[in-house]
């Protein structure tokens, strides 16, 4: 079966289609410095969002994290007035962790806030994220900032990825 067509609302968020992978480095107050590597993709299945799947590996090749989750464009002006179009973001993890994060897409780069973090019983505390995916040239730059397990909002990881399906 033909893939379907893009649904038109996802106009702005085009540019993220595809499997991204590349270097990355880990800090957290709490943790050792760390490298990985990194794949995201981003798909669609015709309608208004797009999929998301995060895989990363340690050096050794052992794996480190996954999450999935979904983008997608909301209706209407930005609530701030500002440039750009708004979106929500959906992401559940295997550790017990699902966000949910509003904010925007501008000039290649989308920019979201957590809103809501929910945790199981047995999941680390996640108090809040920031993450910023944003296209630079061949590049797909990202970056998260975390509140975690008593810290304030802190850099966390970042990653260069490049396109893996031309």
């Amino acid at each position: 079966m033909p893939d379907p067509p893009l649904h038109p609302s996802l106009g702005p968020v085009a540019f993220l289609l595809g499997t991204w992978q590349g270097d990355g480095r880990g800090e957290y107050p709490t943790i050792f410095d760390f490298a990985y590597t990194e794949q995201l993709t981003f798909g669609h299945a015709g309608k208004p969002f797009l999929t998301y799947a995060q895989r990363s590996w340690a050096p050794d090749g052992s794996p480190l994290h996954v999450e999935t989750g979904y983008l997608r464009r909301v209706p209407g002006p930005l609530a701030d007035g500002g440039e750009g179009v708004a979106v929500e973001m959906v992401l559940s993890q295997p550790t017990g962790v699902v966000e949910v994060l509003t904010g925007h897409v501008h000039d290649g780069s989308v920019e979201l806030t957590s809103t809501t973090v929910a945790l199981t019983p047995t999941a680390k505390s996640v108090t809040g994220t920031e993450r910023r995916y944003r296209l630079d040239g061949a590049l797909l730059r990202t970056d998260l900032e975390m509140a975690a397990v008593g810290e304030g909002m802190t850099h966390h990881l970042t990653s260069e990825l490049a396109r893996a399906d031309p």
